[in-house]
């Protein structure tokens, strides 16, 4: 079993950056896919971006070509580089780790994940 300790979330200017991090303990980070997922006040917990074991990425659509996932297996740490902020990124941000494979058909599922961290709140103010 694997756990997972979120820091780095805090308040940012719209057109900021955050640096996510998701610090793994128990197991090794390189046997999971990892995963970042949001929520917003009021609104259900939703995908935002995933690595898999072999360093392949997902993302969604809102976050495209401003977010960067990734993963540093030497270093038991997934990472999430957030730019370009928008204030309807504000939400809590949520590492997860996978033990099955993420392909095309489950990247965006909370389901395909089987172990999460607390969450770190990221609020961007216009």
């Amino acid at each position: 079993q694997v756990q997972l300790v979120n820091s780095g979330g805090g308040l940012v200017q719209a057109g900021g950056s955050l640096r996510l991090s998701c610090a793994a303990s128990g197991r090794s980070l390189s046997s999971y896919g990892m995963g970042w997922f949001r929520q917003a006040p009021g609104k259900e917990r939703e995908f935002v971006a995933a690595v898999t074991r072999t360093g392949s990425t997902y993302y969604a659509d809102s976050v495209k070509g401003r977010f960067t996932v990734s993963r540093d297996n030497a270093e038991n740490t997934a990472y999430l580089q957030m730019n370009s902020l928008k204030p309807e990124d504000t939400a809590v941000y949520t590492c997860a780790a996978a033990a099955r494979m993420i392909y095309g058909g489950n990247f965006y599922r909370r389901t395909t994940f089987d172990y999460w961290g607390q969450g770190t709140q990221v609020t961007v103010s216009s």
